[in-house]
Protein backbone atom coordinates (compact mmCIF):
# COMPACT_ATOMS: atom_id res chain seq x y z
CA UNK A 1 0.00 0.00 0.00
CA UNK A 2 1.18 3.49 -0.77
CA UNK A 3 0.48 7.05 0.29
CA UNK A 4 0.82 10.49 -1.28
CA UNK A 5 4.05 12.46 -0.81
CA UNK A 6 4.43 16.13 -1.65
CA UNK A 7 7.42 18.47 -1.43
CA UNK A 8 6.20 22.06 -1.24
CA UNK A 9 8.17 25.31 -1.31
CA UNK A 10 6.88 28.88 -1.44
CA UNK A 11 7.58 28.92 -5.18
CA UNK A 12 6.37 25.54 -6.39
CA UNK A 13 5.41 21.95 -5.86
CA UNK A 14 8.81 20.22 -6.17
CA UNK A 15 7.50 16.66 -6.12
CA UNK A 16 4.24 14.81 -5.87
CA UNK A 17 3.85 11.05 -6.08
CA UNK A 18 2.90 7.78 -4.46
CA UNK A 19 5.37 6.19 -2.04
CA UNK A 20 5.74 3.28 0.30
CA UNK A 21 8.24 5.01 2.60
CA UNK A 22 9.71 8.44 3.39
CA UNK A 23 12.83 8.81 5.54
CA UNK A 24 14.05 12.13 6.92
CA UNK A 25 15.76 13.60 10.00
CA UNK A 26 13.86 15.67 12.53
CA UNK A 27 15.34 18.10 15.03
CA UNK A 28 15.81 16.40 18.36
CA UNK A 29 14.28 13.17 17.09
CA UNK A 30 16.80 11.70 14.70
CA UNK A 31 15.89 9.74 11.58
CA UNK A 32 12.25 8.82 11.16
CA UNK A 33 10.56 6.65 8.55
CA UNK A 34 6.96 7.14 7.51
CA UNK A 35 5.00 4.19 6.14
CA UNK A 36 1.38 3.78 5.08
CA UNK A 37 -0.94 4.36 8.03
CA UNK A 38 1.53 6.40 10.10
CA UNK A 39 -0.04 8.29 12.97
CA UNK A 40 -0.54 12.05 12.44
CA UNK A 41 2.79 13.82 12.91
CA UNK A 42 4.37 17.27 12.61
CA UNK A 43 8.11 17.73 13.02
CA UNK A 44 10.83 20.26 12.32
CA UNK A 45 13.45 19.05 9.84
CA UNK A 46 17.19 19.35 10.21
CA UNK A 47 19.18 19.98 7.05
CA UNK A 48 19.23 16.46 5.66
CA UNK A 49 18.64 14.04 2.85
CA UNK A 50 15.03 12.96 2.42
CA UNK A 51 14.51 9.63 0.68
CA UNK A 52 11.21 8.74 -0.94
CA UNK A 53 10.73 5.10 -1.92
CA UNK A 54 8.20 5.02 -4.72
CA UNK A 55 5.76 2.17 -5.39
CA UNK A 56 8.12 0.88 -8.10
CA UNK A 57 10.92 0.58 -5.55
CA UNK A 58 12.84 3.48 -7.08
CA UNK A 59 14.24 5.87 -4.47
CA UNK A 60 14.00 9.61 -5.06
CA UNK A 61 16.55 11.64 -3.09
CA UNK A 62 16.22 15.27 -2.04
CA UNK A 63 18.43 17.71 -0.16
CA UNK A 64 16.41 19.76 2.33
CA UNK A 65 17.93 22.71 4.20
CA UNK A 66 15.27 22.57 6.89
CA UNK A 67 11.53 23.00 7.16
CA UNK A 68 8.75 20.76 8.38
CA UNK A 69 7.30 17.33 7.73
CA UNK A 70 3.64 16.62 8.27
CA UNK A 71 1.66 13.39 8.13
CA UNK A 72 -2.11 13.72 7.89
CA UNK A 73 -4.24 10.84 6.73
CA UNK A 74 -2.72 9.29 3.63
CA UNK A 75 -0.48 12.27 2.82
CA UNK A 76 3.06 13.10 3.92
CA UNK A 77 4.06 16.69 3.14
CA UNK A 78 7.56 18.18 3.31
CA UNK A 79 7.51 21.98 3.55
CA UNK A 80 10.82 23.71 2.90
CA UNK A 81 12.03 26.95 1.41
CA UNK A 82 15.25 25.21 0.28
CA UNK A 83 14.83 21.73 -1.16
CA UNK A 84 16.30 20.27 -4.33
CA UNK A 85 16.04 16.91 -6.08
CA UNK A 86 19.30 14.95 -6.42
CA UNK A 87 19.28 15.22 -10.21
CA UNK A 88 18.90 19.01 -10.09
CA UNK A 89 21.95 19.68 -7.90
CA UNK A 90 24.73 21.67 -9.56
CA UNK A 91 27.71 19.65 -8.29
CA UNK A 92 30.29 22.24 -9.35
CA UNK A 93 28.44 25.06 -7.57
CA UNK A 94 27.98 22.91 -4.45
CA UNK A 95 31.70 22.05 -4.41
CA UNK A 96 32.61 25.74 -4.74
CA UNK A 97 30.18 26.62 -1.94
CA UNK A 98 31.68 23.89 0.23
CA UNK A 99 35.20 25.20 -0.35
CA UNK A 100 34.19 28.81 0.40
CA UNK A 101 32.33 27.80 3.56
CA UNK A 102 35.25 25.61 4.72
CA UNK A 103 37.60 28.57 4.25
CA UNK A 104 35.23 30.79 6.25
CA UNK A 105 35.04 28.22 9.06
CA UNK A 106 38.85 27.95 9.02
CA UNK A 107 39.10 31.72 9.39
CA UNK A 108 36.52 31.86 12.18
CA UNK A 109 35.57 28.60 13.89
CA UNK A 110 32.70 30.39 15.68
CA UNK A 111 30.99 31.57 12.47
CA UNK A 112 27.62 29.85 12.81
CA UNK A 113 26.48 30.88 9.33
CA UNK A 114 29.60 29.51 7.66
CA UNK A 115 29.12 26.23 9.54
CA UNK A 116 25.51 26.02 8.33
CA UNK A 117 26.61 26.82 4.76
CA UNK A 118 29.29 24.12 4.96
CA UNK A 119 26.79 21.56 6.24
CA UNK A 120 24.34 22.45 3.43
CA UNK A 121 27.01 22.17 0.73
CA UNK A 122 28.09 18.78 2.10
CA UNK A 123 24.47 17.56 2.08
CA UNK A 124 24.08 18.73 -1.53
CA UNK A 125 27.21 16.86 -2.56
CA UNK A 126 26.22 13.73 -0.67
CA UNK A 127 22.69 13.66 -2.11
CA UNK A 128 24.05 14.27 -5.62
CA UNK A 129 26.36 11.27 -5.21
CA UNK A 130 29.42 13.48 -5.69
CA UNK A 131 30.57 13.96 -2.09
CA UNK A 132 34.16 13.24 -3.06
CA UNK A 133 34.36 16.11 -5.59
CA UNK A 134 37.61 17.97 -4.93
Amino acid sequence: MSFTVEFVSPEALLYSGQATQVVCRTRGGGDIAFLTGHEPFIGSLQPCEVRVTEESGEVQRFAVRGGFVSVAGATTTVLSDAAIAAGDIDVSAAASARDAAAAAVSADADDRFAKEDLQWAEILLSVSGASTVA
